[in-house]
């Protein structure tokens, strides 16, 4: 018998979101894609059962009554309204391994695994060797963004505040005009941009299988945290120039040329008054990635303010974090993040999907990169998370998605491809190492 959660009829409809609907418009147009993203919990200890583990998410989505809803109202003013026919065992499932070797195979399925029919999310309990197992959470990416994701994720395991993200302050009437202006300057920016740069679309280096698989890495969040203040920047800037110069190691091993890479980097858009777990507030940013600098003499016109032109001082990692620091300045600035976040509050729908449609195309980008702070710690009854790793939205075209966690006093790094990527397993190890190098650069 399907259990149900007598919350569901607790929830006022709420109002899609711009963003959500254009994810909504695009699965309508692309039924093929899997516009899902998700992230994983390695916890230790003997795993529940999965009827003890539907009672334990039952009980915790009291404190998320927006899971038990779902769309309606058509494609032109849909609402979320709660689900009278919300049923747990649809949602929550669980992946036995098959064998003390069938530890990956079982969370490969569960990464892989379709969504129950007229549902938006689902929760696999992935069993592993003795006294370890995992938790999988993936979402249609309509009804939430990694920001959004991230506080269903301590609502269910988190223990302890995640790190603090930066807000602008309120503004005042008096900034209103300003507030206008730099939102108008940043349309226009980006919106020129998803046209300018459009290139021919590159053929992907492998026949994709349809297949997803997870490799991951780590190293000390402080690590990063130190590397990007001592050069202006932040742990997430370290990490973008690591991804730089693990793909340029790649491509030199796999034999894929990558003459240029462009990630597209979401940018959490929310309000100090928009702490939730449902809908997307997130605005996605373009940024090339310097896998190397400049061929040649350098050009007779002068570089752009505050943009490096190449290794300054022959040292390759610094100057990739420096690039990398120059490119996302702004970003970190109040006025700017002010403005993207008018931009996502205001920009209408049609707008909104022509631009992320854009920057989704293979044309523009080349993998989605996003970071997320998690938590200090998480649990589940007696057991402890051990570890993390996110999974990003994979876009067709793309080469992988990659994600970076911040749980507890580690920086948990995730690539998600194809499982025909060549030599993909190598990633994790290979921005291991360019965050080592980084370090050891930083120190001379």
């Amino acid at each position: 018998m399907p259990v149900s959660v007598a919350s569901a009829q607790a929830v006022p409809g709420q109002r899609t979101h711009s963003v959500d609907r254009a994810f909504l418009s695009m699965e309508r147009r692309r039924p093929d894609v899997r516009w899902e993203a998700g992230g994983v919990a390695y916890l230790s200890g003997p795993p529940p059962s999965l009827a003890d583990f539907r009672a334990y998410v039952g009980f915790r989505l009291s404190r998320l009554p927006l899971l038990t809803s779902r769309v309606e109202g058509g494609s032109r003013r849909p609402r979320w309204r709660p689900d009278a026919g919300f049923a747990l065992d649809q949602h929550v499932h669980e992946a036995v391994a098959d064998g003390p070797g069938g530890w990956e195979a079982a969370l490969d399925s569960a990464l892989n695994a379709p969504f129950a029919p007229g549902t938006y999310w689902g929760v696999w309990l992935v069993h592993g060797p003795p006294d370890t197992y995992a938790v999988c959470y993936r979402f249609h990416h309509a009804c939430q963004d990694g920001a959004a994701a991230a506080l269903t994720f301590r609502s269910l395991l988190g223990e302890g505040e995640p790190s603090g993200r930066p807000v602008p302050e309120k503004g005042r009437p008096a900034d209103l005009p300003r507030r206008v202006g730099a939102a108008l300057g940043l349309t226009v920016r980006f919106m020129a941009g998803a046209l300018v740069v459009r290139r021919r679309r590159p053929a992907l280096p492998f026949v994709p299988t349809g297949e997803r698989q997870l490799w991951r890495g780590r190293v000390r969040a402080d690590t990063l945290r130190r590397i990007g203040a001592a050069h202006g920047g932040s742990g997430h800037d370290v990490h973008l120039a690591a991804l730089a110069g693990a793909l340029a190691d790649w491509s030199e091993r796999s034999g894929v040329a990558l003459p240029r890479v462009t990630a597209l980097v979401p940018f959490d858009a929310r309000r100090p008054d928009e702490e939730q777990t449902w809908g997307n507030r997130c605005f996605a940013l373009p940024l090339e990635l310097p896998l190397q600098p400049p061929l040649g003499p350098p050009p007779a016109r002068a570089a752009a303010p505050g943009r490096p032109q190449g290794p300054a001082d022959g040292h390759l990692p610094l100057w990739r974090l420096e690039h990398v620091v120059a490119s996302t300045r702004k970003l970190r600035g109040g006025v700017w993040r002010q403005a993207i976040q008018d931009l996502v509050r205001f920009m209408p729908a049609r707008p909104t999907e022509w631009y992320m449609r854009g920057m989704l195309s293979p044309r523009v980008t080349d993998v989605m990169a996003t970071s997320m702070p998690l938590a200090d710690r998480g649990s589940l009854g007696d057991t402890q998370v051990t570890g993390t790793a996110l999974l990003p939205l994979v876009v067709p075209g793309h080469l992988f998605a990659v994600g970076l966690s911040f749980f507890g006093g580690w920086a948990e790094v995730s690539f998600v491809a194809d499982r025909a990527l060549p030599l993909g397993e190598s990633l994790p190890e290979l921005w291991e190492r360019a965050v080592g190098d980084l370090e050891q650069a930083a120190h001379m």
